[in-house]
């Protein structure tokens, strides 16, 4: 999202088979930080033309920052840098609406089984992307949801974030035992690799692993039907606030920027156009988020978006609080057992329905293997319907 400077860790030569980048989108945050969320994966991925990068760096003699302006932690009582001296530090920059984040947090929890009690420390440093997650509240659930229990400190005025000059979510900054940053990596991926260098600053630590020898967690398999597919492509990440729907072009409807913060009605070409978010009937267009402008009864007022992947994930919320259902359909037809997301509940009369009941990110859609062109639509009753976001996916398994 928004460019910061960079750090003399990033300046460093990149370690030696360890990069995969192409182009990363930027977008506009409150603190008007450019940061990058990184999508990481191998091969075909980085071919395909999605909105990927992948870093790994070697950071030699470079101080590590200190953990500044924190507003609360979780987990544990405040920390810093130099009272853990002698451990092994990673540093884990996430938000935790964040896809990719949450793709490595089963990474995360194995090291944490791993190595905890050899003197590696985790410290999840939260950073915001949307103001929905500066709430204390919301990121305690977020960390009982995935299974989070190392130290999570909340960075909701990007201190520490700048501190670090840091630029991505996830970003990893492994620490050595003198308070030195040693390796530096943004995104999914690497995880084999990141696993050993954690190793190898343990044993300069003083660690014995002797009775536990290293086994290759691997990396998140992807879809056959996707690395299989001749020129396959992936949707790319998707906003729905004017700020970034405008900037990118995630919106192209020209009346939806009419108005901003007051009720329009629109409405949607026959043609969809796809990566695009379009909308039929009255929608509120807000700076993070597009919210349903009335109460209806027959699910009349349609989003709708033409998408390439397996997995479809929604940054969903309600600005009153109250919960409420969003019907979903595919292609003109409801979700099945086969390709509905985890969070889609099938009715008794075969209707798929996605129940919002806090903010965060919701799994729409798992089909059995990837495919191009499918149309979702997404429609509710209540004014509270709230959009921020899409993600999409082409693992075998996962969002």
């Amino acid at each position: 999202m928004f460019g910061v400077k960079h750090s003399e860790c990033r300046q460093i030569p990149l370690i030696s088979g360890s990069s995969h980048s192409s182009s990363a989108s930027t977008r506009r945050a409150p603190n008007h930080y450019l940061v990058n969320r990184a999508s990481l994966s191998a091969g075909k991925l980085a071919l395909a033309a999605l909105t990927v990068i992948m870093i790994s760096v070697a950071c030699a003699s470079y101080q590590a920052p200190q953990i500044k302006g924190i507003e609360a932690w979780i987990n544990s009582e405040p920390l810093t840098i130099k009272e853990l001296r002698g451990k092994v530090v990673l540093i884990d920059f996430w938000t935790y609406t964040c896809v990719n984040c949450i793709r490595t947090f089963p990474y995360l929890r194995e090291w944490n089984a791993r190595y905890a009690d050899d003197g590696l420390v985790i410290i999840g440093i939260h950073s915001p992307e949307f103001e929905f997650e500066k709430d204390y509240s919301n990121v305690l659930q977020a960390t009982k949801d995935h299974g989070i229990t190392w130290p999570v400190a909340q960075d909701n005025d990007f201190k520490t974030w700048r501190n670090y000059g840091n630029r991505f979510w996830p970003a990893k900054y492994l620490i050595d035992k003198d308070g030195i940053i040693r390796y530096f990596h943004a995104g999914e991926g690497a995880y084999d690799e990141t696993e050993k260098r954690i190793r190898d600053l343990l044993v300069e630590a003083g660690a014995n692993l002797s009775d536990s020898p290293y086994e290759a967690f691997g990396e998140q398999p992807m879809d056959p039907a996707f690395t299989e597919a001749s020129r396959a492509s992936m949707t790319r990440e998707l906003y729905a606030g004017f700020v970034l729907a405008e900037l990118r072009e995630y919106v192209r409807q020209s009346d939806f920027f009419r108005n901003l913060g007051s009720v329009v009605e629109l409405k949607a070409p026959e043609d969809l156009k796809p990566g695009v978010i379009y909308f039929d009937g009255q929608w509120v267009a807000l700076p993070e988020h597009t919210r349903h402008g009335r109460n209806t009864t027959g699910y009349e007022d349609v989003l709708s978006l033409v998408y390439s992947a397996r997995s479809v994930n929604a940054v969903l919320t309600s600005d009153s609080g109250e919960p409420y259902t969003v019907r979903i359909m595919l292609n003109g037809e409801f979700l099945t057992e086969e390709n509905k997301g985890r969070d889609i509940t099938i009715s008794a009369i075969g209707e798929s329905f996605l129940a919002v009941n806090e903010p965060r990110m919701y799994n729409v859609i798992e089909a059995q293997g990837y495919a191009e062109d499918n149309k979702l639509t997404m429609s509710s009753n209540s004014d509270d319907f709230g959009i921020f976001a899409f993600t999409f996916g082409v693992y075998e398994t996962g969002p």
